[in-house]
This record gives structure tokens, C-alpha cells and sequence, in this order.
């Protein structure tokens, strides 16, 4: 989850009250306090939150929790005549792109560093590291509009972020340290989404880098921004969260016409809730005119409507708002999980550990013994990752997302090796040598198993360190096992072998194929291993 610092005087300022008072509430509208430093507090909100990720997010909502300022902030957009145009080239590389101006806002530093604070939050949570979304904020006053969004050529440059010369894209993605860190995202495509004004002037190589030209300062005081993506909703939610963001700031927000599309909409979302669920879920006996009342406190538009209907306008910055519970949580949210009533629950059972539970921690000590470094990938994955980058045939039995919101997550994992490997493509920046673990939960047929993967990445990776990890692994568990010739394509012809325990094969060990590390963008050798530890212990 992302640590917001919230800078005290600029938080006191905003929030119209001390900070020792702020402080005792932010665990009351669900944060958790890092820590508390001598100029700022940091904060850890959930990633459902976006909203919360600057420090005039926190305010905004801060200010309502103390009575200081309820119901809901409207936000007015007035229009203007700036307008992007959008390539169809762009239709397969990043296709969605949305902007605002915002006018007559000053910046001190420490608001400038909440703006950079809350465009990262956003590129972690809401974009999935910029391959989601991505966001550029500019100085307007250097720009002429319209502005045009189009797939450039490798051959384009301009002066990036950070730096005082020309470099073409080409040379921005193998260069520049956030070209480094984030090429991987579109350097397989056949052109360069870029963004600039009439004039030609560069804006931005989303999602890599903006260009030097548009730094905001506290000099600046009439922005632009641009967010891209290619998920719309997304995009759209990031854009809100930024506008609403910068209102609260002191600026005014302009509308921005993008393919004959006027944007933002910042209008609240109608809807009616149920005092009776919201009483059942809770355990309380509110009335709907208590209901709104504390609705209001958490920065909704409420009133009564009926004797068992609130009607509510949820803020345009609520992207987590998907259900009534969600609204129901609000209000044990506002009303202070403290003065609900707790009761004892009507049944009692005696708790112990599940024997696979007891398993994993016993695997998890002995790599970490082994010098392995326990790591937590995702659950959801896809069939690139899980299979073509592996060179492995998709399993017909893995369980598949039925309507998946994105590409990255289509189905549920069958392998954990896979996932090992595309994490140490994100690290490959960092020092050697990487030595990682998991051990959790693999579906295959509607069956959930348990197993085992490890991955070691150094010069010096190879077979025998594999065979040696095996040996100890299977050692300290009290196992044994013998090793058979394997065809797996995942791993080097030769340098490769299967687990079996009892005959049967239980996992497998060796050198990462050459081509799998190719596919994986990993220049040094890999050692991986994996094994089912369900079929271990169920022989």
C-alpha cells in the first residue's frame, strides 16, 4: 500500500486545525501512521482509496470527519477552447488519453511535492507501474495549443526531464533512468506514443518521461494535464482524482475537448441507499436523517427520501464506491468503529493450524536458511507470462478470469516459477545476486494445491547450485527423492531434471532456457525450481 507524507503546515493549513488533532483522527478514516517525523506525518493508506494519496485528498476528507466543513465539495469546470487531436495509429499501442487545464493555482514547494506524491501513488495503484496509466502534468504558459496525441517514430526527440540535450526516443528508452526503468511497457511497439503542441514542442513520451519545456515550478501557475493509458476507466478515474486534487490546491478546472469528447466530468454519481440493510449490516438502528447526517460528515450529498431511502450524489473522486456495502462502510466509518456495539459472536470454536499452513512455514524457514528472500507475487497472471515467455504449452485445465479487466490478469496461476522470473526482470537493476522464494496456493482443474518456487540470478547461476538448493530442500523436509531426465522447455536441454518422489514426479530443477530469459528481458544466467508440494505429501 502506498505511505503518503503529509507535510504539517501545509496539512494545517488546508485542514483549518492543529496537527496533533489530525493526527489522532487519521487512523479513524482508515489510515495506518508509519511514522510521525518532525516536519511530517506518513501515512499508509488502502490502494481502494485514491483519493486519500495527497495531502489535500486527506484534508478534504479530514475536514468533514471533524465537522469542520460536511457534504459534499462541488466542482465547477468552465469551458476553453484547447483541444487534442488522437492518431488511430495509437489505437493498438495506448489509445486512451484524457485532460484538464487548471488555472490561477499557486504552488509552494510543498504543494508541488504532494503533486508528485499523488501522480506516483496514482502510477502504482491505478496504472499498474505507468503500463495502466500514466500522467503529465505541464506548464501551460510554455505551450501553444491544440495539442496532438500520435504514434512517433524512434527517430523523434526532444529534450527529456532532468537533462539539458536532445535525445531521440530511441535513445530516451536506453538513456534516460526512467527509460531504463520503464521501456519494457512499449518498446515491442511499432510506433511512440508522444504528445505535443502546434508549435512541435514535445509534452511528453508517456509513459516514460515529460519533456523539460513544461517543468512545473512555483513559478507555474496554469497547468495542463495529460493522462494515458490503455484502460479508459482507469485513465479517467486518475484524471478526476488529479483535478479534484488541485481544486482543493486553489486552482479553477477547464474543460479540454479530446476526439470531440469534453472532459473532465466532475459531477457526482446519484444513488439510494437502504436504511434497513445498512441497519442489518451494522447492528445499529440509525434513522435515514442520521444516516445522511454522518454520509455528510464523510463528504457525500445526503438527504432523506423516504422513510427507508437516503439519497446519495458520490463525490466523481470515489472510484471505490462499487455497492451500497461500500456505502454502508462509510457510514460505520463516519459514525467510529469505537461507538458501535460490539458483541460477542452467538458461536465458539477451538482454532488450530491447518496442517498445509504448518507445511508452508516449515518450507519457508528452510529457504530462508538457504539464503532465499521470501517475495509475494500475484495470484492473477496471463497466459504470456505464465506460458509463451516459459515456452510451455497453456494448461487446459487453468481457471480463467470470465470478464477480465485487463490483459495482465486473465487467469489464476498454475506455476509460481513463472512468476518468480518476471519479478527479477523488474529487479534486474538491482545488485546481485538475487536469491527469491514463494510458497502459496497453484489452481489447475478447480483443485487449489500448494507449491514451492525458487529462482537465483547471478553470473555464476547454474545447475549444480539448483541441485544443491534440491538436495538441502528435500533433506531438511525428510524426503526422498531421485533425479530423472526432463524435457521441460522452461529450462536448458541437458541441464535440466525431474523431482521424482516415489516414482512419481513431483517438480522440477535447472538452468533457465536462454530463450525464456530472452523473453523474460533477463541478461544474467537463472537457477529455478519448483516443486508441488501436495504431491510430496500426498504419497
Amino acid at each position: 500500500m502506498p505511505v503518503v507524507s503529509l507535510p504539517y503546515k501545509y496539512l494545517e493549513r488546508l485542514c483549518g486545525t492543529d496537527r496533533q488533532t489530525i493526527i489522532d483522527h487519521l487512523p479513524m478514516i482508515g489510515s495506518d501512521i508509519e511514522r510521525i517525523l518532525e516536519e511530517q506525518v506518513d501515512v499508509e493508506f488502502f490502494p481502494s482509496r485514491v483519493d486519500l494519496y495527497s495531502t489535500e485528498g486527506v484534508a478534504r476528507a479530514m475536514r468533514g470527519f471533524l465537522g469542520l466543513e460536511t457534504g459534499e465539495e462541488t466542482y465547477s469546470v468552465t469551458p476553453s477552447p484547447i483541444s487534442f487531436s488522437v492518431d488511430d495509429n495509437l489505437k493498438d499501442v495506448r489509445p486512451y488519453i484524457a485532460s484538464a487545464v487548471i488555472r490561477d493555482i499557486h504552488l509552494d514547494n510543498e504543494a508541488i511535492i504532494s503533486l508528485m506524491g499523488v501522480q506516483e501513488a496514482l502510477h502504482w495503484v491505478v496504472g499498474r507501474g505507468r503500463a495502466k496509466v500514466a500522467i503529465g502534468v505541464h506548464d501551460l504558459d510554455k505551450l501553444t495549443p491544440p495539442f496532438r496525441y500520435y504514434g512517433a517514430p524512434l527517430t523523434r526527440s526532444f529534450v527529456p526531464l532532468d537533462y539539458d540535450r536532445e535525445m531521440t526516443l530511441a535513445e530516451i528508452m536506453e538513456e534516460h533512468p526512467k527509460g531504463r526503468d520503464y521501456s519494457h511497457i512499449v518498446k515491442d511497439k511499432s510506433v511512440m506514443p508522444l504528445i505535443e503542441d502546434a508549435n512541435g514542442n514535445v509534452l511528453s513520451f508517456p509513459p516514460i518521461i515529460n519533456g523539460e519545456l513544461t517543468r512545473v515550478t512555483e513559478s507555474s501557475t496554469n497547468l495542463l494535464l495529460d493522462v494515458t493509458g490503455t484502460d479508459e476507466r482507469a485513465v479517467m478515474t486518475a484524471l478526476k482524482v488529479l483535478c479534484t486534487t488541485l481544486i482543493t490546491a486553489g486552482g479553477r478546472c477547464q474543460s479540454v475537448t479530446v476526439k470531440n469528447s469534453v472532459m473532465p466530468d466532475l459531477s457526482p454519481t446519484l444513488r439510494e441507499i437502504h436504511v434497513g440493510s445498512c441497519n442489518k449490516l451494522l447492528g445499529t438502528s440509525f434513522s435515514a436523517e442520521k444516516i445522511a447526517d454522518i454520509l455528510k460528515k464523510m463528504r457525500y450529498g445526503a438527504e432523506k427520501s423516504g422513510e427507508d431511502i437516503v439519497s446519495i450524489r458520490i463525490p466523481c473522486y470515489r472510484a471505490d464506491i462499487m455497492h451500497e456495502w461500500d456505502v454502508y462502510e462509510d457510514v460505520a466509518i463516519g459514525t467510529g468503529f469505537s461507538n458501535l456495539e460490539a458483541e460477542l459472536p452467538p458461536t465458539f470454536a477451538t482454532g488450530c493450524e491447518h496442517p498445509i499452513n504448518t507445511l508452508a512455514s516449515s518450507v519457508r524457514d528452510i529457504c530462508c536458511g538457504l539464503g532465499y528472500l521470501e517475495v509475494m507475487p500475484f495470484t492473477l497472471s496471463n497466459d504470456e507470462i505464465m506460458y509463451s515467455r516459459m515456452q510451455r504449452e497453456p494448461d487446459p485445465k487453468a481457471l480463467r478470469v470470465l470478464h477480465p479487466i485487463s490483459e495482465e490478469q486473465t487467469l489464476v496461476r498454475t506455476d509460481l516459477l513463472p512468476l518468480l522470473l518476471d519479478l527479477l526482470r523488474m529487479n534486474k537493476r538491482r545488485e546481485l545476486p538475487q536469491r527469491i522464494f514463494h510458497t502459496g496456493d497453484i489452481v489447475s482443474d478447480l483443485q487449489t494445491f500448494q507449491s514451492l518456487a525458487l529462482a537465483s540470478t547471478h553470473p555464476g547461476a547454474d545447475f549444480s547450485e539448483a541441485y544443491a538448493t534440491v538436495d538441502a530442500l528435500m533433506r531438511e523436509l525428510g524426503v526422498a527423492y531421485t533425479p530423472a531426465e526432463s524435457s521441460d522447455p522452461a529450462f536448458t536441454s541437458g541441464r535440466v531434471v525431474d523431482i521424482l518422489v516415489n516414482g512419481k514426479k513431483v517438480g522440477v530443477f535447472g538452468e533457465i532456457h536462454p530463450g525464456v530469459l530472452n523473453l523474460f528481458d533477463i541478461d544474467q544466467p537463472v537457477a529455478g525450481i519448483e516443486i508441488y508440494l501436495h504431491l510430496i505429501f500426498q504419497q
